[in-house]
């Protein structure tokens, strides 16, 4: 059940939709534990890079986004997509320019 302070999931599970623009959901693939631990290493790749803004240590930043993008990575939100239909994938496109915009539409109220 979605709370309604999550943002909106396309009805085919693939994106979630903020702002307008479509972000590629988690792989529901993986198990629990794959799944948290690709979390919990995210949230250290981003501590990290917050880390490294602020000491304005470029070196550290770089392994840090690396870190995240590995992360992102694990969780299926970035690389090839997780999907086997065929289907592009439509990740920072704005919701009312593809094929879900009659959904999307359909949302306001």
């Amino acid at each position: 059940m979605q709370d309604a302070t999550d943002p909106p999931v396309t009805p085919d599970g693939r994106y979630i939709v903020v702002r307008g623009r479509l972000w590629r959901r988690s792989d529901p693939r993986l198990t629990p534990e794959e799944r948290q631990d690709a979390v919990d290493r995210l949230m250290t790749a981003r501590r990290a890079v917050g880390t490294a803004r602020r000491r304005g240590d470029t070196a550290a930043l770089t392994a840090a986004r690396a870190d995240v993008d590995a992360a992102k990575r694990a969780l299926g939100e970035r690389g090839p997509v997780w999907w086997d239909d065929g289907a592009p994938d439509l990740t920072r496109h704005m919701a009312h320019t593809t094929r879900y915009a009659a959904w999307w539409a359909g949302l306001d109220g």
